[in-house]
């Protein structure tokens, strides 16, 4: 279970910093709106980091802790330097969002199997607040 967790922390950590870089470098039409919503972002991934890293704690684990290690074993990939417009840049959030939706499902698949409700639930509260964000960057690209 740990090491899924660690998969998931990973993912939420490289997200995060590549949130970050998103914000700083978005540009164009849509500007104002994007650079507000990616500071949203980005101030839910950092939150998710720590929340994964205690729950592994609580599991008797021990969370990654240095970016080597994320970069490792995320399925996030960083993003070089560059601007891109707000239409792209929701288009490579929402690409990320898919994979770690695929990753905590994958985690809740065995947190279940294992009857570990602790991570179970916590697992249950990622797969709303990442459902819900890749609802609404697809609304906003209709």
């Amino acid at each position: 279970m740990n090491q899924k967790l660690n998969v998931l922390l990973s993912d939420y950590a490289v997200n995060h910093r590549k949130l970050q870089n998103l914000h700083w470098y978005v540009s164009g039409h849509g500007f104002f709106q994007a650079h507000a919503t990616l500071e949203t972002l980005y101030d839910q991934a950092n939150e998710a980091v720590d929340e994964i890293a205690e729950l592994i704690l609580m599991n008797g684990g021990k969370p990654f802790a240095s970016m080597k290690k994320y970069l490792e074993a995320s399925h996030v990939q960083e993003r070089e330097d560059e601007y891109l417009g707000a239409s792209q840049m929701f288009e490579v959030v929402k690409g990320d969002y898919e994979l770690i939706l695929a990753d905590v499902k994958d985690a809740k698949k065995l947190a279940d199997e294992e009857d570990n409700y602790l991570v179970s639930a916590a697992l249950d509260e990622l797969i709303a607040s990442l459902s819900k964000n890749i609802w609404m960057i697809s609304q906003s690209q209709r």
